[in-house]
């Protein structure tokens, strides 16, 4: 009997041991896999799990990935990150969908002292942010380069309309920040709430102002509302967004209403069409193999790559960090890597993290597409 409880417990240790041996660097991914930015959330899970599916280890290491979601919520949002890092004990966060919800976990990370890796945009200045970085543009350099186009049109006049939250704020403050050395005056400053299902009273205000252009400040499915509208109304003058309207949902529900609509974009997205001694390309059409071997279709949307850049960061730090997952000490060391990347090649631009600087991209980070037919379209 001895024996045969202690061939069952040394089975038991073996298990554990293989299964800590499987998935010894964790990975806690939060995105919004339901809920109104889920048109965001979706795309940014089958981008992580393409880029897994091409690397399953970093640095010799098996990767487990935990995904949560947190149903376009940021208490959710908040919350999932704390039990990651908690309860599972994970080595870097990575999330989520929306600027609101990325905050929330950017604030659990820099309390917990874990590496978060955001898809969104977020500005946190100061020592709240230490331990956050993020792959996507920062908002002014992309509305720099969708003013410039403006600008290059005659526009004299926009008028702006956003989210009433944390993202519509930072698109009209990088509007109001490039227009106004462009010569372009901003005339109005209308906001909804991403659940709305009517802009009406808005988009009256704006055709009363009678701008040459619109600027929306959203992304994502209710993106399209504005559009909706102004169309109703009959406005004919030219219309421009932000890149966080680059997928198919959102061009679904746009439809004629969208025809001619400009937004920045990551090369990614015209990967296709960038010069063959691009570094860019290369990187991006290996996305998109990966990307079709996990998901049996190339991608349409702009998000998907973002989790793949993050993965591809990850996988650069976790090279460079010693020390054992699991640990304080490794996470310390995760983070002191992640943002002393230089010159990594990603989907979406070239990389370079410097400890007081959140965000990595540089112009080589932006073009301007246009959508003509249902397809977007480099702006040369």
């Amino acid at each position: 009997m001895n024996n045969i409880a202690r061939l069952v417990g040394l089975t038991a240790i073996a298990l554990a041991a293989a299964h800590a041996s499987a998935a010894d660097l964790k990975i806690g991914f939060i995105s919004s896999l339901s809920g109104p930015v889920s048109a965001l959330g979706i795309p940014y899970e089958k981008g992580i799990r393409a880029a897994i599916a091409e690397h399953p280890q970093l640095a010799g290491r098996k990767v487990e990935l935990i995904v949560l979601d947190d149903a376009s919520d940021p208490t959710t949002a908040g919350r999932n990150a704390r039990k990651l890092v908690v309860e599972d004990k994970v080595d870097v966060l990575i999330g989520s969908s929306g600027v609101p919800n990325a905050m929330a976990i950017a604030a659990v990370a820099r309390e917990l002292n874990t590496p978060l890796i955001s898809p969104t945009p977020v500005t946190i200045p100061g020592p709240e942010g230490a331990w956050t970085v993020t792959v996507s543009q920062p908002f002014p350099l992309m509305v720099a380069g969708v003013v410039e186009r403006m600008k290059k049109s005659g526009v004299k006049t926009v008028a702006f309309i956003g989210f009433s939250d944390a993202l519509g704020d930072l698109a009209y403050d990088s509007l109001v920040k490039s227009a106004e050395p462009a010569g372009i005056k901003v005339v109005a400053n209308e906001r909804y709430a991403r659940t709305d299902s009517s802009v009406a009273g808005q988009v009256l205000k704006i055709i009363s102002a009678r701008p040459d252009a619109v600027f929306a400040g959203n992304s994502g499915t209710p993106g399209a509302l504005p559009y909706l509208a102004l169309q109703e109304r009959g406005y004919k003058g030219g219309i421009y967004g932000t890149h966080g309207l680059i997928n198919a949902d959102f061009v679904r529900v746009g439809g004629s209403a969208i025809e001619g609509l400009q937004v920045p974009s990551g090369p990614v997205l015209v990967a296709d069409q960038l010069p063959a001694d691009n570094p860019i390309k290369k990187v991006s059409m290996n996305f998109r193999s990966a990307y079709q071997k996990v998901h049996g279709a190339v991608p349409t949307d702009a998000f998907s790559s973002y989790t793949y850049d993050a993965y591809l960061l990850l996988a650069d730090a976790a090279s460079r960090t010693k020390g054992e997952p699991g640990t304080p000490a490794y996470r310390t060391a995760l983070r002191d890597a992640i943002v002393s990347t230089k010159e990594l090649v990603g989907t979406h631009g070239v990389y370079n993290f410097k400890p007081d600087n959140r965000y990595g991209s540089d112009q080589r980070a932006v073009v301007v597409v246009r959508m003509e037919k249902g397809q977007w379209k480099l702006v040369p």
